[in-house]
C-alpha cells in the first residue's frame, strides 16, 4: 500500500518508504497523459515496482514511467537506482554536480544533468529545479505547482521537519544550505507548499519558515 496519495487536478503524487533508512520514494503520474515520474529509486525495486503498478489507475490512458530523477548522490538514495533504470528503460535526471557520484555509486549514467532554475516535464505539467548546496554539492529539490494551485516540494534530504539536513558539521556547507532553502525555496514558495522530504514526515513550508532564525543561530 502506498504511504502517500496526494490527488490534484493534474497530477497523482504516491510515495513509499523503503530499507532500514525509511527512504521515502515518489512517483507522479499525469492525469492526462499517463505519463510518470519517479523521485529517488532508493531501495527495494520490487516495491517500487508496486508502487508504479498501484499507480495505473491514475490516468485517463496507460501509465508508463518516462523519467527516473535523484534528488542526490547519497547511497542510500540510489541503491535500486540501476534495477529501476534496467527494468523500464527510464531516463536519468539528478543535479550535476551530484551526477559523477551517482555513475560511481550505482552505476548509472544521468541522461539530464540538473542546474538551478531547469525544468522537469511530467506531461505538462512542470518540476522546477531547485539547487540545494550543502548536504551535496548537487541536491536537488523538485518543485512542483499543480492548476489547483498545490505546490509540492520533494526536498530530498536538505529539509525535514525541525531544520535542513545534515552537513557533517561543517560551518561552511550548513550556512551554504541554509542560506539557498532561505532564499531559494521559502523565499519563492507559499507557506502553503508542502514538503515531501526524502525521510519520515512531510511539513509545510509555514510551519518550519518561524523557526529559520532559531536554526541559524544553533549551527545545525
Amino acid at each position: 500500500m502506498s504511504k502517500i496519495f496526494h490527488d490534484l487536478n493534474d497530477v497523482t503524487v504516491r510515495g513509499i518508504s523503503v530499507s532500514e533508512m525509511a527512504n521515502n520514494v515518489y512517483l507522479v503520474t499525469s492525469k492526462a497523459d499517463g505519463s510518470q515520474l519517479l523521485i529517488d529509486a532508493a531501495d527495494d525495486a520490487k516495491a517500487i515496482t508496486g508502487l508504479i503498478e498501484s499507480a495505473s489507475s491514475d490516468a485517463e490512458v496507460p501509465t508508463s514511467l518516462v523519467g527516473i530523477a535523484t534528488t542526490h548522490q547519497h547511497w542510500d538514495h540510489i541503491r535500486a537506482l540501476r534495477e529501476m533504470v534496467d527494468s523500464t528503460g527510464a531516463k536519468t535526471f539528478a543535479g550535476a554536480e551530484d551526477a559523477a557520484g551517482i555513475l560511481e555509486g550505482a552505476s548509472v549514467r544521468i541522461d539530464t544533468p540538473l542546474g538551478h532554475g531547469d525544468k522537469v516535464f511530467v506531461g505538462s505539467t512542470v518540476l522546477e529545479c531547485v539547487h540545494l548546496r550543502g548536504h551535496t554539492p548537487g541536491s536537488i529539490a523538485f518543485a512542483l505547482r499543480d492548476s489547483s494551485g498545490t505546490v509540492l516540494i520533494f526536498s530530498g534530504d536538505s529539509l525535514f521537519p525541525g531544520g535542513v539536513g545534515n552537513t557533517g558539521n561543517d560551518p561552511q556547507r550548513f550556512t551554504s544550505l541554509l542560506d539557498d532553502v532561505t532564499e531559494r525555496l521559502f523565499g519563492q514558495y507559499p507557506d502553503e507548499s508542502i514538503v515531501l522530504t526524502g525521510h519520515g514526515d512531510s511539513t509545510t513550508l509555514g510551519k518550519e519558515r518561524p523557526n529559520l532564525e532559531e536554526w541559524r543561530n544553533r549551527g545545525w
